[in-house]
């Protein structure tokens, strides 16, 4: 390795050693230098129809990949992306946003120059971009350029969570020295406080536990202890749940798996005794309220051990500075040695399960009562599954999920639009790992998005990627006429809740798919029962494309049907006392 090298080449060097394999983003005057090393580098160049899709799309290649990156233009571009950072910083995807910037000369000269606000404030988009990054760095000089892309780029991964790099456009060639890339970036390990004493009072709770069980959240996805939380539920083998969030990272096929846990809304013997358990071990917990269903599903302080990134709380007392992963390692370790609490009889708890389309007359229409139950037939090991903010989102949780699989669904941020651009991420990313072998010996495997026809109009713009990628994803659209799940939360007549009515299955003709791609429309059982059963469907490759029409009050059962009713119950009280206005 030469000495020096290019300062464009050191960046792009450092993300291709942290597996990125494709960067995402739009062209703008000021990265297009930059941009001339993405390709010689070895990186895909995608180019996205926007940049906030472009963000989407890092934002889902991160999740599965382990870090994306994407490119923006100075101003318009990196805000026109910033709410996509956001919903990564809250999601804890390890994005890198790398921003083309003016000259150095221009910004301390403060020139009124274009895709400024006109008054020669050069800061303010990065002040922006400090509220949703967890470090951010301004190229300035290339003596320090590599050590400054190093640092940051290490918080990128510590924390998963995103990262703001600006390089000026008269910088991306500056020579640097190259050295440092003959290490990996090194990440530090914290500074432990009393392990064992955290340790022995978890040992001791096993131990006693008389009703426990488990309840993963997604955050063991960041902190990186999947495996591990994965190894105790089967030493255990105690009842285990997952939120939302959690839900696609486990193994949903064996017998102590109970699907996602929906605190008040669930079953009455669920909620009975998740509250009447005397031990909750909960990692990774990510407590907002969309994921816990209003709160609702938080456990008793009092009894739960909760592992977050550095923390340890066992009941109402908070060990910090614990690393997570090294408690959880030993954990693994000592289990088979303890006197556990082994359910015999196993309690009578519901499990997710399918359907079959011979318990169901093929000639009734749709409807989400039963559909999530039926399509998770259609599921394969492997598979990545994308519910959009809708009823989609709440209707992806209620399918058995296949081994190898993983599942994105609205947690915190719930920008709507997020979940097409996030599949074409998510299944370039998937490719790169099926062409390196590393998907689990998977070699044809699928991207699957459930997305409402709201949600669609939003980010439509990157079936176009998704086609010129030519990546397998297979699209269901949910068409209810507009938002159905905000007529449930309020305004279920309400024109605001109305969308534009489209001709859906004309999308990928008009986005450039190839004669012949597949489209299908399903308003009945018997019809769609046809589709799931094609080989084309199932086992093609490319973009296929299915509409599922379905009622504009329809919903999954759940919070969203008791919203719903609960609005109509109002509705007929007014009515009753003669305030009802039409």
């Amino acid at each position: 390795m030469a000495s020096t090298m290019k300062l464009a080449e050191y960046l792009f060097s450092r993300l291709r050693q942290l597996g990125v394999g494709s960067i995402h983003g739009v062209p703008g005057d000021y990265n297009l230098a930059l941009l001339d090393y993405v390709e010689p580098a070895g990186l895909r160049w995608v180019g996205n129809a926007n940049e906030l899709n472009a963000a989407y799309a890092a934002d889902g290649y991160a999740r599965i990949k382990g870090v994306g990156a994407l490119i923006t233009t100075f101003g318009v571009g990196e805000l026109s992306a910033i709410n996509a950072i956001a919903g990564a910083y809250t999601e804890r995807a390890a994005v890198v946003h790398i921003v083309g910037t003016p000259p150095r000369s221009s910004q301390d000269a403060r020139l009124l120059i274009h895709h400024t606000f006109n008054d020669g404030e050069y800061r303010r988009f990065a002040q922006m971009h400090s509220q949703v990054t967890v470090a951010q760095t301004c190229l300035r000089d290339p003596r320090t350029g590599t050590k400054q892309i190093d640092d940051v780029l290490r918080e990128c991964l510590r924390q998963s969570r995103p990262v703001y790099i600006e390089v000026p456009v008269d910088l991306v060639s500056a020579l640097v020295p190259s050295e440092a890339l003959q290490q990996s970036i090194q990440m530090e390990d914290p500074i432990a406080a009393s392990v064992s004493d955290v340790f022995d009072q978890i040992v001791h709770k096993i131990k006693s536990a008389q009703q426990p069980l488990i309840l993963v959240d997604g955050e063991i996805r960041p902190m990186g202890i999947v495996g591990e939380v994965q190894q105790i539920i089967d030493v255990t083998a105690w009842p285990t749940w997952t939120t939302p969030f959690g839900k696609g990272l486990l193994n949903e096929t064996i017998p102590n798996f109970h699907g996602v846990y929906q605190g008040s809304y669930d079953a009455p013997e669920v909620h009975a005794f998740v509250q009447q358990a005397d031990l909750v071990l909960c990692f990774g917990p990510h407590f907002s309220s969309t994921n816990t269903y209003a709160f609702s599903s938080i456990p008793q302080p009092e009894v739960t051990i909760a592992f977050t990134d550095h923390e340890v709380k066992v009941g109402t007392k908070t060990f910090r500075d614990v690393p997570t992963k090294a408690i959880t390692s030993m954990l693994v370790q000592r289990l088979n040695t303890l006197e556990l609490k082994r359910y015999d009889p196993y309690p009578s708890l519901p499990r997710e399960h399918k359907l079959s389309f011979a318990d169901i007359d093929g000639a009734d229409s749709l409807s989400q009562d039963r559909l999530w139950r039926l399509l998770a037939n259609f599921l394969q090991p492997g598979d990545i599954v994308l519910g959009e903010t809708g009823t989609a989102g709440y209707g992806v949780r209620e399918m058995p999920l296949p081994r190898h699989s993983r599942l994105f669904t609205p947690v915190t941020w719930l920008s709507i639009g997020y979940m097409l651009p996030g599949a074409q991420g998510a299944a370039l990313a998937q490719r790169e790992l099926t062409e390196s072998s590393q998907y689990f010996g998977i070699e044809n495997a699928r991207t699957v998005l459930f997305i409402g026809d709201g949600s669609f109009q939003m980010t439509v713009q990157e079936l176009g990627t998704i086609i010129r990628l030519n990546l397998n994803v297979v699209v269901f659209l949910i068409n209810n006429d507009g938002y159905t799940i905000e007529r449930c939360i309020h305004g279920y007549r309400q024109g605001y809740n109305d969308v534009s009515s489209w001709r859906y299955l004309m999308a990928p003709s008009f986005f450039g798919a190839p004669e012949g791609t597949y489209t299908g429309s399903a308003r009945t059982w018997g019809e769609l029962e046809a589709i799931l059963g094609s080989d084309e469907v199932c086992d093609g490759r490319g973009l296929r494309m299915v509409e599922l029409v379905v009622g504009p009050e329809d919903a999954p059962k759940g919070p969203l049907v008791q919203f719903l009713q609960k609005q109509k119950a109002r509705e007929r009280t007014s009515r009753s006392w003669g305030t009802d206005t039409p």
